[in-house]
């Protein structure tokens, strides 16, 4: 499918993307290639999540003892803030030194990289993406993470799960839980979904590992993935 981008483009990095089980060090570098062809045109946000880092913490505090949500979450909120100092580190040149780790950090966008983390408790990356989408006057939020698509069913148990590449937000919101919980695996959580419905933000959901995609998407070309709306 083709869909038009706007120039303000506000990005919710999956931290399984660049942290899996090791800090993908090509794949930061090849995305830090692919963002640089864009930043006459384009000014970009990227909002990371915690990845592999955030699962360790939080696994070795529910095996030390009893831990509440919040305190879990916590746990991943600092796991996002250290992921997106590193991109904010390889991105030094053009990014700017702030990094927002919570609501009216910045007032505008001033530099063609701007990174943010976590905010708190309660709030995944994908709600403060779309949040700054609305902050910043984009018109749509990009959730690059491991699904390519939002699917019919969960690809990984029913084998005859389609994905689709179009729908609303009424019925998206129909196909995923309506609370949301730490390490939650839904393409664009609840209360993210909830807000974005709300003020009129579109998502594209894409694999944030297929760069070339993402680069096709950026150009308006065909690319895969859904469209949220």
């Amino acid at each position: 499918m083709k869909y038009p981008p706007g120039k303000t483009m506000v990005i919710a990095l999956g931290g399984s993307v660049i942290h899996p089980e090791h800090i993908d060090v090509k794949l930061i570098r090849d995305l830090r290639r692919t963002l640089r062809r864009f930043f006459r045109s384009h000014r970009f946000v990227l909002v990371v999540g915690g990845g592999r880092l955030a699962r360790v913490f939080q696994d070795a505090a529910h095996r030390a003892g009893r831990v509440r949500d919040e305190d879990k979450d916590w746990l991943g909120i600092h796991a996002t803030r250290m992921n997106a100092h590193l991109l904010r580190t390889v991105f030094r040149d053009v990014a700017d030194p702030v990094v927002i780790d919570k609501r009216h950090r910045l007032k505008k966008l001033s530099h063609p990289l701007t990174i943010g983390s976590g905010w708190r408790p309660g709030w995944s990356t994908d709600y403060v993406a779309a949040v700054l989408a609305s902050d910043f006057g984009a018109k749509e939020v990009v959730i690059a993470g491991k699904p390519a698509f939002v699917y019919s069913a969960d690809p990984h148990q029913v084998k005859r799960a389609r994905p689709i590449p179009e729908l609303s937000w009424r019925k998206y919101r129909r196909m995923i839980p309506k609370k949301w919980s730490p390490g939650m695996h839904a393409p664009v959580d609840p209360v993210a979904a909830r807000f974005a419905e709300r003020h009129g933000i579109r998502a594209v959901i894409l694999d944030g590992r297929n760069l070339k995609n993402f680069e096709n998407f950026l150009k308006g070309k065909e690319f895969e993935g859904t469209v949220i709306k």
